[in-house]
């Protein structure tokens, strides 16, 4: 895994959890399943460097 694609994914699930925490805080379901949904997304692509990475 490359270290861009990697912080690249940390601030994707990072971003997300700032969005879910803010969707809470406001009480916007709308803001909080896109912050879970950018959380998964960054989680889904860091299995997917690491998995690519083990064939390597």
């Amino acid at each position: 895994m490359s270290a861009m694609d990697k912080l690249s994914n940390k601030a994707q699930e990072l971003s997300g959890k700032g969005k879910q925490a803010a969707g809470d805080a406001t009480d916007d379901p709308d803001l909080k399943a896109e912050g879970q949904k950018d959380q998964a997304a960054g989680n889904l692509k860091q299995a997917g460097e690491k998995v690519k990475d083990a064939f390597k």
